[in-house]
């Protein structure tokens, strides 16, 4: 008797060529402008604002965009990755505790 193992592949088939990303890397932080999505999990804010106080003390950084979420596991509003979309060129989306 012969016996048959299925191996099963997990990973979604992609189109080669598209992405819906864009490149992701800066050559540089200098001029930019940063955006922050704060989870609303308690301390980010903390962590967030000495991020933003450094990139823009020691790396030129042009601006920084805030924005916190209702609540840790709800999506960020629309609006708010319209505006991000709009006005940043990284973003960093934060958890902390």
């Amino acid at each position: 008797m012969t016996d048959t193992i299925v191996i099963l592949d997990p990973v979604a088939p992609t189109e080669a060529g598209k992405s819906a990303h864009p490149p992701r890397a800066l050559n540089t932080l200098q001029g930019r402008v940063v955006g922050f999505i704060d989870n609303s999990k308690p301390n980010f804010n903390f962590l967030a604002d000495d991020l933003a106080a450094l990139l823009l003390s020691r790396y030129g950084v042009a601006g920084v965009v805030r924005h916190r979420k209702l609540t840790a596991a709800s999506p960020a509003p629309s609006g708010t990755i319209a505006d991000i979309k709009q006005r940043c060129d990284l973003v960093l989306v934060g958890s902390a505790d």
